[in-house]
């Protein structure tokens, strides 16, 4: 198929696949004398992993290595989902503290008697 085809099948822009191509993550096939280069379905496939990996979390860093592990045992495939794993609950209970900070000033801003001076604003302050 054609970068248009492939693009519209995977529903990512063109200029998609050509930065996955300089990021050496899927390969650019070559162009004949006469006409348009013609992906694989491989390709595709390959494209689909890569923005499943993603919407998993893993950057396009981590799922080079992913996909340079295809013939690799399984333990190493878990120790890298494992760790990403592990960047996830740290990224959760960080926007957990965010969330509870959130709420105690919005607090602190709705039972506000003065409604001079902003609470929020005094807290965000730099005030050393």
């Amino acid at each position: 198929m054609k970068i248009g085809e492939l693009a519209k099948s995977a529903q990512v822009n063109i200029e998609t696949i050509r930065f996955y191509e300089r990021k050496g993550l899927i390969k650019q096939p070559v162009k004949p004398l006469s006409g348009y280069r013609q992906y694989p379905v491989e390709t595709l496939e390959r494209i689909l992993f890569i923005k499943r990996s993603q919407k998993l979390g893993f950057t396009l860093e981590e799922i080079s290595t992913l996909l340079s592990m295809e013939s690799a045992k399984c333990d190493d495939v878990q120790a890298l989902a494992k760790s990403k794993l592990m960047s996830v609950r740290n990224k959760l209970h960080d926007l957990k503290q965010m969330e509870s900070a959130l709420k105690i000033l919005l607090k602190d801003c709705q039972t506000n008697p003065e409604h001079a001076g902003c609470p929020i604003i005094d807290a965000l302050v730099d005030r050393e």
